[in-house]
This record gives structure tokens, C-alpha cells and sequence, in this order.
């Protein structure tokens, strides 16, 4: 989702990893505007606690914009709690529909330890296959070398943090700076 009214922001590279009952979310921090990094730690991943309830949200995209739905999210999250699917659909639906958050640049990986979603402004909120999902402008690179990973006898961590160690090597948008949240057993 490119708008043309946007100097040219590229992203970033978010991954969630399922795996033996744990799930990893690992995003790096690389900000660029064109052809220029504007910063290099920057923490696209979180953690979120409504009501004691812990999720892990990474995003690529537009930072504003992320920090708007995981706004919403987390609102979602305190109306039905430990219901992440529902909260998931709640938000997407809204995104959809609502004139303001259609604007809105960005993509989401969430997770509750047991279940992962990618959440998208076209209204999917999308379980991934495999047990791992990417975004961003070097997602396709970190989930080709995870899924490459999964028959490993590597953790879900290890597994993540290689594949984002790949995708930087070949995203020019994506650095080794890593954000890293565990989640689940």
C-alpha cells in the first residue's frame, strides 16, 4: 500500500514465528525516507497488556499509523478480553470501514502465545500457514528463509533471528537491529 502523497517512506521487516508452543515477533529498525536512513534503533515491536492479558504486535508501515491501530487494538482488547481473534476482526473491520483509518498505511503481526495474525487495512485478518508470517519490504526474504528453518531442530527465537539476519542482508530497507518479544510457553 503505497500513496503517492507520502515522500517515499519504505519499511521494514517483521516476522512472527510459531513454534513449539512459543511464538517470536522480531522486527528490525531501520527508518528510511528514499534513499536515506533516518534512524537505526527504531522498536516496531510490542507488547501490549490490556487487562493482564499479554499480546505481541509488530508493524511495518507508517509509524503514526501503527501507533493508531495498536491503539485500537488494545481498546479492542480490554472490550473482549483474551479474545484475540475477535479483537483481530473487530479492528480489521473497523479499518475497512471507518473513513479515517482507511488512510491509514501499515500492517500488523499479533500475537497471544497461541494464535498469530497478520492484520491488513483490506480487512483480512490472515492466519498464517506454516506457522510464520512476514511484512515489510524484506518479509518475503525472511519468510522464505524461516520456512527454509522449520524442520530444524532451531527454537522459534533462533529461527526468527535468523531469517531477519538474511533479510537484511538482502533488503537495503532492513538492518540487523533487532526488536525481539517472546510470547507463549
Amino acid at each position: 500500500m503505497q500513496n503517492n502523497e507520502f515522500p517515499g517512506w519504505h519499511g521494514t521487516t517483521i516476522i512472527g514465528v510459531k513454534k513449539e508452543g512459543q511464538v517470536v515477533i522480531a522486527g528490525d529498525g531501520q527508518v528510511s525516507l528514499g534513499q536515506t536512513v533516518i534512524k537505526g534503533t527504531a522498536k516496531k515491536v510490542r507488547r501490549l497488556s490490556p487487562g493482564g492479558f499479554d499480546v505481541v504486535a509488530g508493524f511495518a508501515g507508517s509509524t503514526a499509523d501503527a501507533f493508531t491501530l495498536l491503539e485500537r487494538l488494545e481498546a479492542k482488547l480490554e472490550a473482549t478480553p483474551g479474545q484475540l481473534a475477535r479483537a483481530s476482526v473487530e479492528l480489521a473491520k473497523d479499518w475497512r470501514t471507518d473513513k479515517y483509518l482507511q488512510k491509514l498505511e501499515a500492517m500488523l503481526i499479533v500475537s497471544d502465545g497461541t494464535e498469530m495474525y497478520v492484520i491488513t487495512g483490506a480487512g483480512d485478518v490472515l492466519e498464517p500457514e506454516h506457522d510464520v508470517a512476514a511484512i515489510g519490504s524484506g518479509g518475503n526474504y525472511a519468510l522464505a528463509a524461516a520456512r527454509g528453518m522449520m524442520h530444524t531442530d532451531k527454537s522459534a527465537e533462533d529461527i526468527a533471528r535468523a531469517a531477519m539476519e538474511i533479510a537484511a542482508d538482502i533488503c537495503v530497507y532492513t538492518n540487523g537491529n533487532l526488536t525481539v518479544e517472546r510470547i507463549g510457553s
